[in-house]
């Protein structure tokens, strides 16, 4: 046998003091050769990407150049205890002064056992059983699984909206609709079919045009109750119509509330708006590690795991390497009794009536700019206006590269990313927006963001508006495309 001697002592290893000192173009440089080349151009297009965060804390993060950035991503979802929760940040050195146990499959984790009983205790109805992993996607995987087990794979299709984010792995974008990952197609894993959203009639005529032999050939329906990328909301009556849809014929419903559960949204989750209305699975995430914790959820209905798992051969069909996650169990431990000691949910409908009422002022004021404003909660948003005259977007056209110009939507992209290029420049603060359909700028918070925060983002946007979005635009243009 042939053995190769590594000599690993060649290159002295980069420790994490090594790390703390690089400036942006060491980064940059190191991103660049050994991450992602590409990741670099896009994102330096923005203030933000010439600059390294270096601590901090709520809402603000400030940067090695000085800098105080108010942060208004909401984390995409992960920050409703805002940066470095000080009970998180306590509960996590207790975790590891005492050396815990981590991870190990032989050893039941009273940790997981907790947040399980915890969950269920906030949860209406029999959504009891509780499986943790570490992503969205892993527990929309786990749900479709247990799905699929549940009806001993006699169903071959999952239903998912025309508007949806569930994902970027090869399983969730198989029932992801979004622009963001679909001009790309990768491989078939689940055989999944689209309806409309919020559409009653569309889902129930796919449901009906897939059934095989006069019987049901859907095995589950995901949704998202409160789509987080395009700020759009499914109905009471949908929501209503479709869990009746899902008794008749024996279908696993699953609410993808990842993003929007953990009080994001105004409730402890955006479907405990309505009374009685029940999920077979919720999945939950990202806040739920109150965001230091990489944790997601699916949580089921007592019967669902019960016919899918519950006996002696399958009962580890579904588990993982990290089954104890120690540390992420405790966490979210933690950072749900926040939640409900801290009352987040009135907190969150709170900040949404200042924020919606305001931007709605805004929208008034600046009609020819802001088409639209939604959100629910910390999570509002508006949409920007792109349809401006030919005599206007004409002469930016021309000064876009042709691969551009090939993208119908560079339009619209361009002018939302101006904005928030022009909002972090300017003004220090720090937005994002939608993967889907009409590219929503998107305003999210720490939910326990004071009016103070809150005044001055919307003091910032209206200085921006009053200044006109064209010349943003064409700023961004100059800046940031044209060599």
């Amino acid at each position: 046998m042939l053995h190769m001697n590594i000599n690993l002592k060649k290159n002295k290893l980069l420790t994490v003091d090594d790390a703390e000192l690089f400036d942006i173009k060491e980064v940059h440089k190191l991103y660049r050769d050994y991450v992602n080349n590409s990741q670099v151009d896009l994102i330096s297009k923005f203030g933000f990407g010439n600059d390294l965060a270096e601590y901090s804390d709520g809402i603000i993060i400030k940067t090695k150049s000085g800098k105080e950035i108010y942060d208004f991503t909401g984390g995409i979802g992960v920050l409703n205890h805002g940066h470095n929760n000080q009970r998180i940040l306590d509960l996590r050195k207790k975790f590891s002064e005492k050396k815990r146990m981590e991870v190990h499959k032989n050893f039941f984790s009273p940790y997981v056992a907790a947040l399980s009983k915890n969950i269920s205790d906030l949860l209406p109805g029999d959504l009891d059983i509780s499986y943790f992993s570490n992503s969205g996607s892993d527990a929309n995987e786990g749900a479709i699984k247990l799905s699929y087990k549940y009806h001993e794979g006699k169903r071959d299709i999952i239903l998912t909206s025309d508007i949806s984010f569930h994902g970027k792995r090869i399983v969730s974008s198989n029932i992801t609709n979004s622009r963001e990952t679909n001009y790309f197609s990768f491989q078939k894993i689940v055989n999944s079919e689209t309806f409309k959203f919020n559409d009653f009639e569309s889902l129930k005529k796919k449901v009906e045009q897939l059934k095989k032999n006069g019987s049901s050939n859907v095995y589950a329906i995901i949704l998202e109750p409160f789509s987080a990328s395009s700020l759009l909301s499914l109905s009471e009556e949908f929501l209503r119509n479709t869990r009746k849809l899902c008794d008749d014929e024996d279908i696993v419903l699953i609410f993808d509330e990842i993003y929007s559960g953990w009080a994001k949204t105004g409730n402890l989750f955006y479907f405990m708006n309505f009374d009685g209305l029940l999920p077979d699975i919720l999945t939950s995430g990202k806040s739920l590690g109150g965001g230091k914790a990489s944790i997601s959820a699916y949580t089921c209905r007592k019967k669902f795991f019960k016919k899918a798992y519950d006996n002696l051969r399958d009962a580890t069909l579904h588990s993982t390497t990290f089954n104890g996650l120690g540390e992420e169990t405790a966490t979210a431990i933690e950072s749900i009794n926040i939640i409900t000691d801290e009352n987040y949910v009135e907190k969150s409908k709170k900040i949404f009536d200042f924020m919606n009422s305001r931007l709605m002022e805004l929208k008034k004021k600046f009609p020819k700019i802001i088409k639209d404003v939604r959100g629910s909660g910390t999570l509002n948003g508006v949409i920007i206006n792109t349809d401006f005259p030919d005599k206007y977007i004409q002469p930016i056209l021309s000064l876009l590269p042709t691969k551009f110009t090939k993208d119908e939507y560079a339009i619209k992209k361009i002018i939302v990313s101006s904005i928030i290029s022009d909002l972090y420049d300017k003004y220090n603060i720090l937005t994002f927006y939608g993967s889907n359909l009409d590219l929503p700028l998107k305003i999210s918070c720490p939910i326990d963001t004071n009016n103070k925060s809150l005044e001055y983002f919307l003091e910032s946007f209206e200085k921006i508006l009053e200044n006109g979005i064209l010349i943003s635009l064409k700023n961004f243009i100059k800046k940031n495309i044209i060599k």
